[in-house]
């Protein structure tokens, strides 16, 4: 008979085995954040492209969506929720389908919903925060609300001029902020390993 004293469970790793890993593969950190970096870069001298890939994506990945919840409405016909699941597949699946095929339409309408999500978003913390005032360390959640409101009411102001350029931006700003994240991550490794 085994005994699980013949066989112990192997040990996790310890942080600094963790660390010891990492600093070894410095360079591949420093490697993503300037190919990231220039992700950006070029992002940003296009935003319109970048504007119309995003919106791509995110329509095909709707679409996925769509049809797993209809597969799964449909594979579950007898239970509860057939036609919520059904009508939320056919909805996603439309809207990714107008967004791929329609992409400029499509990122008209994603800077719409965007905006007016933002502008809910900033509203509700701003509301959070007006309840809470008194307490220490929410004034943070206010400043948070009024920015967030604010972005939200600037996107809808400006709609629909703006939805050519605005997923582009925010991509390139991700890219940006990724990119120097993963180069300075790589070379703070870097010099630990030494």
């Amino acid at each position: 008979m085994n005994d699980h004293r013949d066989n112990p469970p192997p040990s996790r790793p310890s942080v600094a085995d963790a660390l010891v890993e990492l600093r070894a593969r410095w360079g591949w950190f420093v490697g993503l954040g300037v190919v990231m970096l220039l992700l950006g870069m070029l992002a940003l001298a296009h935003v319109f492209v970048a504007t119309l890939a995003s919106v791509i994506f995110v329509g095909s990945l709707m679409v996925v969506g769509g049809a797993g919840q209809l597969v799964h409405a449909w594979r579950n016909q007898g239970m509860q929720g057939f036609i919520f699941w059904s009508i939320s597949g056919l909805f996603y699946l439309a809207a990714g389908l107008f967004a791929v095929f329609s992409p400029v339409q499509g990122a008209s309408l994603l800077t719409l919903l965007f905006g007016a999500m933002l502008i809910a978003v900033g509203a509700l913390r701003t509301w959070l925060w007006f309840n809470n005032r008194g307490q220490r360390g929410w004034g943070w959640v206010g400043i948070s609300g009024a920015l967030t409101l604010l972005v939200g009411v600037l996107i809808a102001a400006n709609w629909p001029g703006n939805s050519a350029w605005i997923f582009g931006l925010l991509l390139a700003i991700d890219l940006l902020f990724q990119g120097w994240s993963a180069l300075l991550l790589g070379l703070v490794l870097r010099q630990g390993r030494r």
